[in-house]
C-alpha cells in the first residue's frame, strides 16, 4: 500500500515512517498542508495519515478540500486533539478513522487494514485465493495448507495482486506499491519479486500479459 504521511513533527514522522516501512509499507512523509495536497495531486495514494496541527494550515481544511474535490482516499487522522468535539469534527469532515497520539505501531497498522478492508468492501481479515492464503495481520503466507515464508517485499507484491483478483496490475502500479520517495529502484526488481514468489508458490500461479502486467491465474 502506497501511504502518504502528513506530520510536522520530526521525531514522530521518522518513527512512523521507520515503522510502516517495516511492514511493507511504501510511505512518503510531508509536512505541511501545501506539501500534502501537491502530493495528493501528482500520486495515487491508498491512504493518508493526516496530522491536524500542521505550521501552514490546518489538517481538517486538507481534508475538506479532498473530499469536496470529490477524493475518496482512505483517510486516518493522526492528532493530539483528544476531544470528543474534535474527533466529531475529523470524522464529519471526512476522515475514515481518527487515532489520538501517543499511539501503539501495532493498533494504527490495524486500523490501516481495517480501513483498507472497508474502502474494498470486504469484511474477511484473510485474503484467499483458492489454495492461496494471506493474512495482512500476521504476514504470514500459506499454499496448499503449507506455510510459506516470503520477504517484505514478496508480501506486499503478492498482496497487492491478491487484493484485486483477475485485474492486471502494471509493473508501475506494482512499484508503487513497493517503494516510496527516496528509494533506489532497480529497473528488474518487480521481476526479480515474481521470479521468486513464483519459485515459492508455482509458475502458474502468477500471469504475465506481455507489455501490460501481472494478474493471478485461477485458483487450484
Amino acid at each position: 500500500m502506497r501511504i502518504l504521511l502528513v506530520e510536522d513533527d520530526a521525531m514522530i514522522g521518522a518513527a512512523v515512517r521507520q515503522g510502516l516501512a517495516h511492514k511493507g509499507y511504501a510511505v512518503d512523509w510531508v509536512q505541511d498542508a501545501s506539501e500534502a495536497e501537491l502530493a495528493l495531486r501528482v500520486e495515487p495514494y491508498e491512504l493518508v495519515l493526516l496530522d491536524l496541527g500542521l505550521p501552514d494550515r490546518s489538517g481538517l481544511e486538507v481534508l475538506a478540500n479532498l473530499r469536496r474535490g470529490g477524493s475518496e482516499v482512505a483517510v486516518v487522522v493522526l492528532t493530539a486533539r483528544d476531544s470528543v468535539a474534535d474527533r466529531i469534527a475529523g470524522l464529519d469532515t471526512g476522515a475514515d478513522d481518527y487515532l489520538v497520539k501517543p499511539f501503539d505501531l501495532e493498533e494504527l497498522c490495524a486500523r490501516i487494514r481495517a480501513v483498507q478492508r472497508r474502502k474494498k468492501g470486504r469484511a474477511e481479515p484473510l485474503l484467499v485465493h483458492g489454495g492461496l492464503m494471506l493474512n495482512p495481520a500476521s504476514h504470514e503466507c500459506s499454499w496448499q495448507g503449507a506455510p510459506v515464508f516470503l520477504s517484505t517485499k514478496e508480501f506486499t507484491l503478492l498482496q497487492a495482486l491478491m487484493e484485486r483478483p483477475g485485474a492486471v496490475l502494471s509493473r508501475a502500479q506494482l512499484e508503487e506499491r513497493l517503494y516510496g520517495w527516496g528509494h533506489e529502484l532497480e529497473s528488474n526488481a518487480v521481476d526479480v519479486h515474481i521470479y521468486n514468489l513464483r519459485k515459492k508458490l508455482g509458475i502458474e500461479l502468477i500471469k504475465t500479459l506481455r507489455g501490460v502486467g501481472y494478474l493471478l491465474g485461477n485458483p487450484t
